[in-house]
């Protein structure tokens, strides 16, 4: 569960619902998918959920990473222990409010991510681990790309 730090200049947001909402929204697609995926729900630091193949007996560790405000930045993977990373732009919202008129929640957008991806395109000497929007080069190129996991799970 995640706590709200206490900072000298603001408060960290408390996401942990929104956290635990974006991993059931990967599960849910990936079962629509008609991928059989399961819920980690302790001592898996570095994933979420496993997809599988029955018939092959292969199965796939994804990671869900979540993004709670509508225009997100980037994310922060310190562990690589996976094979997918689905990030979940959940788009609630401009984190200042509204623009224009604009109040910026909409659908959630999900990017489907193999493992080796992420390790070209992450800053290594970014000692957070963040990886800034920026460097997620091709992005639209892995909206709802469930087909990646499900090529995975056939090898």
């Amino acid at each position: 569960m995640t706590e709200i730090v206490e900072s000298p200049t603001k408060k960290r947001r408390d996401t942990s619902l929104e956290a635990a909402g974006a991993e059931f929204l990967v599960l849910g697609h990936l079962l629509l998918e008609r991928i059989p995926s399961y819920k980690t729900y302790s001592n898996f630091p570095g994933y979420d959920i496993i997809a599988t193949n029955p018939e092959r007996n292969t199965s796939a560790r994804v990671q869900v990473k979540s993004r709670v405000d509508t225009g997100f930045d980037g994310t922060i993977i310190n562990n690589f222990d996976t094979d997918f990373v689905v990030l979940a732009a959940l788009n609630r919202g401009f984190r200042n409010g509204p623009r224009k008129g604009d109040t910026g929640v909409r659908r959630p957008d999900f990017y489907v991510f193999p493992i080796e991806y992420i390790l070209q395109v992450r800053d290594p000497s970014n000692p957070w681990g963040k990886i800034v929007r920026s460097r997620l080069t091709g992005l639209e190129d892995y909206q709802d790309r469930w087909d990646l996991i499900r090529d995975f799970l056939n090898r």
